[in-house]
């Protein structure tokens, strides 16, 4: 039997998919390409826009056309978010939410003996536990993502992920210990750590995020730990130096900031002001040696002016990210902030956010060009051409390189020589 996977959205979801993959596998499943003939289709979902809404619907329907004696599975954060329009979807023979993934297979048997359609979906409790699943590969890669954390407590105003994912929930550090050993045992040199809210991690328990990161340092075939994405006031003083003096941790910090302007923070019900949020980038400048800032930034947010949007604008530049994801403001059926409406139009989001991104793209390729002339150690991942090599700094800057060597999972030191724009390095 083959079973191919078509994954939407975030690192978690890349996670839960290589999870529900192995599953597969150890009964025998081969995994291929979506782009190739197999027996079953399984989309994993994003909800956190209606695009991705969009985009869930065009791919089921998609399969279910292509390949219409094969079996089509949606599974993910659409149908946890949003039961009844995942369960209209008739394409999809077998529904199951995020919170059932573990149950995949079953449902997979089952259908084979009855033939009849499956919607498994259990809703999220407060008090769940962390649910019970680790990987020991990831995509024949060096670096894997390793998901400790579920679920939200923020109740952003224009977020449905608490509706999606639960309240927060976190791996034990033991069973952190044995994934990371299957992982290392496999080949993997690099612990990427994920989370909805993976700086929440260990609340309510007796430990936190510095804990994670120091088990994966114990490990000696795990070379670099790193972080996904974070909310900036859950990161303390504190915490920063304790991550300074682990010598293995990757000082690339995704803090998200989705608006530079107050006012506009406040009404996203975001838990902290932009002088804070300023604080914090200087403080992790003055620790880490030669760190790395990227962020999201939303633009035409429910009620952002021309001069919130300027003040957001301003604010960004003064900081300098070293890369900056920006995005339209798009109303989110469910959350608080569709209560209000969207009164900014879609051409001035568009607008605002072509500004946006080309005032950081410019700050980007002068970052990339100072480093021009700089030796850095590079963790190389893959080959991306004949002989041309790509990995990626502690600072995650993206860096290849010519060799006639192998230098998959090889770390290097390299001499920046040139970039390509907005992109990446070019060394020898």
């Amino acid at each position: 039997m083959k079973a191919a996977f078509y994954t939407l959205g975030c690192k978690v979801n890349q996670y839960e998919t290589e999870y529900m993959a192995e599953l597969l596998k150890k009964a025998g499943f081969e995994i291929v390409s979506p782009k190739e003939n197999a027996d079953y289709y399984i989309v994993n979902s994003c909800t956190v826009t209606s695009t991705a809404d969009q985009k869930t619907r065009q791919s089921i329907r998609k399969f279910k056309r292509l390949h219409p004696k094969s079996v089509v599975i949606l599974t993910g954060c659409m149908p946890q978010a949003f039961p009844n329009d995942a369960t209209a979807l008739k394409e999809a023979d077998i529904v199951l939410s995020n919170k059932n993934d573990g149950d995949i297979l079953d449902l997979i048997n089952k259908y084979t003996v009855t033939k009849e359609r499956l919607i498994h979906i259990d809703e999220h409790k407060n008090g769940d536990e962390f649910w019970d699943c680790s990987i020991s590969d990831f995509k024949e890669r060096i670096r894997a993502f390793v998901k400790i954390e579920d679920g939200c407590d923020r109740f952003c105003s224009y977020c449905i992920i608490p509706k999606s994912r639960g309240r927060v929930r976190s791996k034990e550090l033991f069973a952190l210990k044995n994934e990371v050993e299957n992982l290392a045992n496999h080949g993997i040199k690099e612990i990427v750590l994920v989370g909805i809210n993976l700086s929440a991690y260990g609340k309510g328990k007796d430990f936190d995020l510095v804990d994670a990161v120091k088990i994966c340092a114990e490990n000696e075939n795990i070379k670099r730990i790193r972080l996904g994405s974070l909310e900036p006031d859950h990161i303390t003083d504190e915490m920063i130096e304790k991550l300074s003096i682990i010598e293995k941790f990757c000082p690339q910090f995704h803090l998200s900031l989705q608006s530079g302007c107050d006012k506009t923070l406040k009404n996203m019900n975001r838990h902290y002001t932009s002088s804070q949020y300023k604080a914090l980038c200087e403080k992790i400048r003055s620790t880490f040696k030669n760190s790395s800032i990227t962020t999201d930034v939303m633009v035409g947010f429910h009620e952002e002016s021309i001069d919130d949007f300027n003040k957001s604008l301003d604010f960004v530049k003064s900081i300098k990210f070293e890369k900056v994801h920006v995005f339209p403001y798009s109303e989110r059926f469910g959350t608080a902030a569709s209560k209000r409406g969207d009164n900014v139009p879609k051409p001035e989001k568009e607008r605002r956010a072509e500004i946006m991104i080309k005032e950081t793209e410019k700050i980007r390729n002068q970052y990339l060009k100072n480093l021009i002339g700089k030796e850095v150690d590079v963790l190389f991942e893959n080959e991306v051409d004949e002989n041309i090599y790509q990995g990626y700094t502690k600072n995650y800057l993206p860096v290849r390189t010519h060799s006639n060597e192998n230098l998959i999972g090889l770390i290097k030191k390299v001499k920046i020589t040139n970039y390509c724009e907005n992109e990446f390095c070019i060394a020898e």
